[in-house]
C-alpha cells in the first residue's frame, strides 16, 4: 500500500491539478480570516473550507490515471488498493493543508473570545481547530468518493453532485461537519473551547464506509 501511495502522490504532484484547490484553499482564507479576529470563529471558518477542497482533491486523484494506466496498476494488485490509495493521498494531502491552514489561523488570530475580554488558550484552540478540520477532511473526501467514479462515471453529474453534496453536508442539522464548525463559533461567543470528539468519530465511521463501498465497486468496473 505505501508503494501505492507514493505513486498517488506523484501522479497528483506532476499531474498540478492539486493548484486550483490549494488556490481556492488559501484564497478563502486570505478573505475570511483576517488578523485579530477571534480564534475559534476564524477556525470553524478555514476547517469548513476545506469539506469541498477535500471533495475536489478526491475528485481530482481518482480520476488522475488514464484507464490504461489504472488497468495496469489494478493488474499489479487490485482494483481496491489503487482506488483505496487514490482516496487515501487526497484526505492525506488536504489533512497537511488544514493542518497547515490550522497553524497559521491560530498564529494571527486574537486569543479571545467574540467579545475580546476572555483569553482563550491557543493550544486548547488549536486542539480543537485541527478536530474540525479533519472531520470536514473526511467528510469531504466521503462526499468526493460518493459523488465520483466509480459510482459516477459523467463528468457534469459527478461535479455538480460534488458541489452539492459538499454544501449539504455542511449546512444539514446533524452533519458532523456542522457540529464541529458550530462547535467552534458557538464556544467563542462565551470562551469555551469543546473538542468534536464525537463529530470526529462520526466522520471517521462515514469515511470509511463510503470509500469501502466506493473500492469495491471499483472492482467490478474496472
Amino acid at each position: 500500500m505505501n508503494a501505492l501511495l507514493r505513486y498517488q502522490l506523484a501522479l497528483l504532484a506532476r499531474s498540478q491539478r492539486w493548484i486550483a484547490p490549494v488556490l481556492l484553499y488559501a484564497a478563502f482564507l486570505a478573505i475570511g480570516v483576517q488578523g485579530g479576529q477571534p480564534v475559534l470563529d476564524s477556525l470553524g471558518y478555514g476547517a469548513a473550507v476545506l469539506l469541498p477542497v477535500a471533495a475536489w482533491l478526491v475528485r481530482v486523484c481518482v480520476t488522475n490515471e488514464p484507464p490504461a494506466a489504472r488497468h495496469c496498476a489494478a493488474a499489479a494488485t487490485t482494483p481496491a488498493r489503487v482506488h483505496l490509495a487514490s482516496l487515501l493521498a487526497a484526505a492525506g494531502c488536504t489533512a497537511v493543508l488544514g493542518a497547515l491552514g490550522t497553524v497559521f489561523v491560530v498564529l494571527i488570530s486574537k486569543w479571545a473570545d467574540t467579545d475580546g475580554g476572555v483569553r482563550v488558550s491557543p493550544l486548547t484552540a488549536a486542539a480543537a481547530g485541527l478536530l474540525a478540520a479533519f472531520t470536514c477532511v473526511l467528510l469531504g473526501t466521503a462526499v468526493g468518493a460518493l459523488c465520483n467514479w466509480p459510482l459516477l462515471r459523467g463528468t457534469g453529474w459527478s461535479i455538480a453532485l460534488t458541489a452539492l453534496g459538499a454544501l449539504l453536508v455542511l449546512v444539514t442539522t446533524g452533519s458532523p461537519a456542522r457540529a464541529a464548525v458550530t462547535g467552534l463559533v458557538s464556544g467563542s461567543h462565551t470562551a469555551t473551547v469543546t473538542l468534536p470528539l464525537l463529530p470526529f468519530a462520526v466522520a471517521t465511521l462515514l469515511a470509511a464506509a463510503a470509500g469501502t463501498v466506493a473500492c469495491r465497486l471499483s472492482s467490478r468496473r474496472t
